[in-house]
């Protein structure tokens, strides 16, 4: 076994973007900065990952107004996608429903930005712990330690992302997405401490996104994480507009494991 990719639709105001993750901000749409709006919608990529069986791969509404399209992308590959965003204990069940393979949550799970065992233990009761996914998206702080970003990436929890913290939640879910918000749509490279720390301090599978610049990641999350961490790519893909990595050489990547050779 080896990492995979993980493909991603990264949705805001109803349209398929990438966008460069530290530039969110609800009191300030004119920060937003996106490397990517789509002219296809959601489900023209939800068609394009069933059809190479890239399985596992989220769906992410950024706010308000992506419902439909989030729906639409489900209902394409029914149980091949994780939906994420906005979810709440109301509202899983009815993503699972909609054909979510699993239900992706960070916010709900920190009323005024702290951590709450107790919503995140309803919660895996209402969808089973197999069909949930805790986001431990972060930013990394002047000390050096990541800790979670809620919010979509704007505010900072009490939890920091360490051992104890994914032994712990890892009880209750049976997967972590981490995007690593500082460097998210950026292309200038993966944060590589994070992704070794996964790979040893995680008891169940990661998926980490962010940064991501050369199809030749792959390779290097698979070895620092020690097979452990699966790798999504957004901006640098040639599907969303990049220039770096091929979206065939991801595919070849996950049936083979080895990367495409590189001409000189």
């Amino acid at each position: 076994m080896h990492s995979k990719f993980r493909p991603c639709i990264d949705l805001h105001s109803g349209q398929v973007k990438q966008i460069v993750g530290g530039t969110l901000h609800d009191a300030d749409a004119a920060q937003l900065k996106t490397n990517f709006v789509s002219t296809q919608p959601s489900c023209h990529f939800a068609a394009l990952y069933k059809h190479h069986m890239l399985a596992g791969g989220h769906v992410i509404m950024l706010g308000p107004g992506n419902e439909q399209a989030a729906t639409e992308a489900l209902q394409v590959w029914p149980d091949g996608m994780q939906v994420g965003g906005g979810i709440t204990n109301d509202n899983a069940q009815l993503w699972i429903d909609k054909g979510a393979s699993k239900v992706i949550v960070t916010s709900w799970l920190f009323p005024n930005a702290q951590f709450s065992l107790e919503r995140l233990q309803l919660l895996s009761q209402t969808v089973g712990r197999d069909r949930l996914v805790v986001d431990l998206s972060c930013r990394k702080c002047g000390d050096g330690k990541w800790i979670v970003a809620m919010n979509r990436w704007q505010t900072l929890t009490d939890m920091k992302v360490n051992m104890e913290s994914l032994q712990m939640l890892a009880g209750y879910c049976s997967e972590f997405l981490v995007h690593a918000a500082d460097v998210e749509g950026l292309c200038s490279g993966i944060d590589t401490e994070l992704v070794s720390a996964l790979g040893k301090w995680s008891p169940i599978p990661v998926t980490y996104a962010g940064g991501a610049s050369s199809v030749s990641d792959l390779a290097l999350v698979n070895r620092l994480s020690g097979s452990k961490v699966d790798l999504t790519i957004g901006s640098a893909l040639d599907i969303f507009g990049g220039s770096q990595i091929k979206f065939v050489d991801c595919v070849k990547w996950n049936q083979t494991g080895v990367l495409p050779r590189q001409d000189c």
